[in-house]
Parts: structure tokens; C-alpha cells; sequence
């Protein structure tokens, strides 16, 4: 086994039940949640998105929202004004050119207001099981130090991992990116001592390979 496929193979090893941390029922919630969670965490997201969804389960239940009512739904994440105004402009598209659904391919997803690469890749991955790999803070942290990739462009990055990883693998791996940057490879201070992958990781060992 090649060195790539080890640390594949180890990261789903070491994270069997990675998954999608948003809480989400179906494609339209996933959708809503992910726009909210740009630059702001999981957490406060969900913290919110229960009774946001409860009140407001459809595009056209949005829609009965003004951009200020809908900023006070919302506003315990940041960028909440933005994200308001992103939110109620998808939602009009939703329900005049797509029945109220969310479109399963890429090209429509992103012609969305607030939806960018990231953000349709998650929404492929997880609400239509179309493998993509969505390439946030974490998976181009983790995916960059281990050596899977080697790019500061989010583009580049997400291109290595295709190239490198079997597309059955790819929503996989992107969990599991996500859960080793949350759990170990943290952003300012990696626990590489206790890391399962420290011997394999091109940042631990070096340029020249070696510790």
C-alpha cells in the first residue's frame, strides 16, 4: 500500500462514524444550515436551526419573512445580515424556478446566492450521495500538512484528493479530514505527538522525511 492509501485507509480506520455534523432532515435544511455555517461554526448553527426549521420548513415559509425578521432568527451567527439577505433570495429562486426544491447538480446549486463550490458539495455529498469533496478550513489544513495535497488553492486541493482518492471514498474522506482537524490536528497547536498518522505526515516528518 502506497503512502497516500495508508493515511486514507488509517483516517476512515480511526474515524469509522464521521459524518455530517449539520443537523438537517432533508436537502432544503442541509442547504440553509450550510449557507449559515460559512465562517461560524457548526455548533451555532445547530443551536439555532431546530426551531428555525420547525417555524419555517419550506422556501415559501422564508418567504413570509422580511430580511429583518429573518436577521433576528439568525442573529447569534456571524454575518447574519449577509447571510439573511443570501437566505430569502435562494429561497425566491427555490420556489419560481424549482418548485420549492433543491436542485441535485452543481451548476444550479451554485447559481444560488451564498452558494459557492464548497457549499454545493456538501449539499451533492450528503442530501443526494453524489461524491464530491468539499474542501473547508479543515480538509485544506489537514489535507495540506499530511501531504495528500500540497496547494494554498482550495481548488487545487480539492483536485489532488480526486486525483488521489477513489471516488467511492471522496464524501468519506471529507469527514474524516474534518474530524482529525477538529480532534488532533488542530489549527494552532497539532497534537502530533498522539497522532496515529504523525510517521506518515509530511509536516511532522520533514522535508527531508525524517523526524
Amino acid at each position: 500500500m502506497d503512502r497516500d492509501s495508508l493515511i486514507v485507509s488509517t483516517l476512515i480506520e480511526m474515524y469509522p462514524d464521521a459524518c455530517c455534523a449539520l443537523f438537517f432532515n432533508n436537502p432544503f435544511e442541509l442547504l440553509i444550515a450550510t449557507i449559515l455555517a460559512a465562517q461560524a461554526t457548526d455548533k451555532s448553527v445547530n443551536q439555532i436551526t431546530p426551531a428555525l426549521f420547525s417555524r419555517y420548513p419550506t422556501p415559501a415559509d422564508f418567504l413570509t419573512l422580511s430580511q429583518e425578521e429573518l436577521e433576528k432568527e439568525i442573529k447569534t451567527i456571524g454575518l447574519y445580515k449577509n447571510k439573511a439577505r443570501h437566505i430569502l433570495a435562494t429561497c425566491k429562486i427555490l420556489v419560481e424556478e424549482h418548485g420549492g426544491d433543491v436542485p441535485a447538480n452543481r451548476e444550479a446549486l451554485e447559481a444560488l446566492p451564498g452558494v459557492g463550490r464548497k457549499t454545493a458539495n456538501v449539499v451533492l455529498s450528503n442530501a443526494f450521495n453524489i461524491p464530491t469533496i468539499a474542501v473547508d478550513t479543515h480538509v485544506f489544513r489537514v489535507s495540506n500538512r499530511l501531504g495528500l495535497a500540497d496547494s494554498k488553492d482550495l481548488w487545487k486541493t480539492e483536485q489532488a484528493l480526486m486525483e488521489k482518492v477513489p471516488e467511492s471514498l471522496w464524501s468519506q474522506l471529507h469527514h474524516c479530514l474534518i474530524f482529525h482537524g477538529r480532534q488532533v490536528c488542530h489549527a494552532r497547536k497539532p497534537a502530533c505527538d498522539g497522532c496515529q498518522l504523525a510517521l506518515h505526515c509530511k509536516m511532522y516528518l520533514g522535508a527531508d522525511g525524517s523526524k
